[in-house]
């Protein structure tokens, strides 16, 4: 299993850093979970538009989902692709969001209602049940936000990744991470934070010690926010985790497990 950073930015773009987005890819199969502003670039940096196989969707913020629509004009316009229709899974009652957002951007014309459909099969996953996608198994448990959202997990027969989206402290998430090869932990706010900010997202301490308590092998910290004590507050990360902690930048490409034998 392979795993390429794309974004990494909380609710806004860092300076040449696009939002959430990361690619997943084993045994030939190219897996997007997450699509926020500023992905698309990055992706078209790794990969053919049609070897994209899905995308899985954590939640409905715009910071996790709206290259959805350029990547939706790239599947219907952009010369000599082989296939034009991608599947994206979305959370449940998601379809709603999708139909409400197509009037807005095809600005209530005729063809509002197909504007995703041509180009997206948009699939409401069960939280409660895992998808198999080609090799890959993709399991999800709620977390803490202010909207539905669910950490994902993506399982190959010889890596695992794990995903916490949007969350707040939730101690039943650790069972969750739990021995992941990659853990991927939001780390937004600055340990200053107060209560009401962290109802929905994590500290940058509080991220470190979730790694420490999932027992992940390799930790790399996202959707944060490139200013303020982000880095005097990392090195306090490490310590709660207990090893080098790696910040989400645009290209970093990690090698879980091993080559599946030949």
């Amino acid at each position: 299993m392979h795993v390429t950073i794309l974004g990494g930015a909380a609710a806004c773009p860092n300076p040449r850093q696009g939002c959430s987005g990361y690619l997943v890819t084993a045994g030939g199969y190219n897996l997007l979970i997450d699509c926020g502003p500023g992905v698309l670039p990055e992706l078209l940096a790794h990969l053919r538009l049609d070897r994209l196989d899905g995308i899985v969707i954590s939640h409905l913020h715009q910071d996790h989902l709206l290259d959805l629509v350029p990547l939706r004009y790239g599947l219907k316009y952009a010369p000599g692709l082989a296939r034009r229709r991608l599947p994206v899974w979305i959370p449940p009652h998601g379809k709603g969001f999708f139909e409400d957002l197509a009037r807005v951007i095809a600005q209530e014309s005729s063809g509002s209602g197909q504007f995703f459909s041509e180009t997206f099969d948009l699939i409401e996953y069960d939280p409660n049940e895992a998808l198999d996608l080609g090799p890959l198994r993709v399991s999800f448990h709620r977390t803490r936000h202010w909207i539905p959202c669910w950490a994902v997990r993506v399982e190959s027969p010889f890596a695992s990744l794990a995903y916490t989206a949007d969350t707040g402290w939730d101690d039943t998430l650790v069972a969750f991470l739990r021995g992941a090869d990659l853990l991927i932990v939001e780390a937004t706010l600055p340990d200053t934070a107060d209560e009401a900010e962290r109802a929905g997202h994590l500290t940058i301490g509080e991220a470190g010690r979730l790694a420490a308590l999932a027992d992940a092998r390799r930790v790399v910290f996202a959707h944060y926010w490139a200013a303020g004590e982000l880095h005097r507050e990392l090195a306090t990360a490490m310590r709660e985790f207990g090893n080098p902690i790696e910040l989400a930048h645009p290209g970093l490409t990690i090698r879980l497990g091993k080559e599946q034998p030949t």
